[in-house]
């Protein structure tokens, strides 16, 4: 992959300005967009957990959070069929069209997650220094978010309903994951299953180093490690398997 570390550059910034090509407001839809369903979101959810602290915040977070994975997987999977010419007419390693465009999303959300900062200090009053661990927390969940996408990509080659189904999962990891809802209201004999999770575990560090100003617990930091590295190599597999007949498929 480094020797094409050049078409990789190239990819990835032709993505970026593919994403905001067009559009008045540009980048900036990536911050209206989630702030506005967290307003929404607010509004409906805030006398419910009204005891929470900072909940205004926090729901912000989490949807930023949980905006990076949803958006990474979902460009993933239309990143293969979206470049028929790139695989049937050269040779590249074809990891690097699904890899461009997650750069392109992780870059996205890295400037999202800065924007986010001034937002915090004026609602909280404070910014910790902890939230200088947001890139290096980003760059473990682009691990995850990568591998995932790798078998996404080469699955839909051949099963062209995945989007539909992948919609339906993600709408559903929507409400297993403690975004418009504390964790506490999850009852105790299903927190076991509840933790499972592991995108529950990237959003209360994303939590705890942006807002709360306290470092990862070991729990959380081994479960963010282990999914991220369990993605990268089921990733591979499946990829490396379904990429023989790309070419064809397409």
């Amino acid at each position: 992959m480094w020797q094409y570390r050049e078409l990789i550059r190239y990819l990835t910034v032709a993505e970026l300005k593919n994403r905001y090509q067009n559009t008045i407001l540009g980048f900036f839809w990536s911050i209206l967009s989630p702030f506005l369903l967290a307003i929404v979101l607010f509004f409906v959810f805030s006398n419910v957990f009204k005891q929470e602290k900072n909940f205004a915040i926090s729901l912000l977070v989490g949807l930023m959070a949980f905006r990076f994975f949803i958006n990474g997987t979902s460009v993933a999977l239309y990143s293969i069929v979206s470049k028929p010419n790139l695989i049937t007419k050269l040779y590249i390693p074809r990891k690097i069209l699904t890899l461009t465009v997650d750069l392109s999303i992780l870059i996205s959300s890295m400037l999202e997650f800065a924007v986010l900062l001034p937002i915090i200090y004026v609602i909280t009053g404070s910014l910790p220094i902890t939230v200088l661990l947001v890139p290096f927390i980003s760059l473990l969940f682009f691990g995850l978010i990568f591998g995932a996408g790798l078998v996404l990509g080469a699955l839909y080659v051949y099963l062209r309903d995945l989007n539909q189904i992948w919609e339906v999962l993600t709408t559903s990891l929507l409400f297993m994951s403690p975004i418009i809802y504390p964790i506490s209201i999850v009852p105790p004999h299903l927190m076991k299953y509840y933790m499972l999770n592991p995108i529950t575990h990237y959003i209360i560090i994303y939590r705890d180093i942006m807002i709360n100003g306290t470092l990862p617990s070991t729990d959380n930091l081994i479960v963010a490690t282990i999914s991220c590295m369990i993605a990268l190599f089921v990733g591979n597999f499946v990829f490396n398997k379904l990429q023989r007949r790309f070419a064809e498929a397409i």
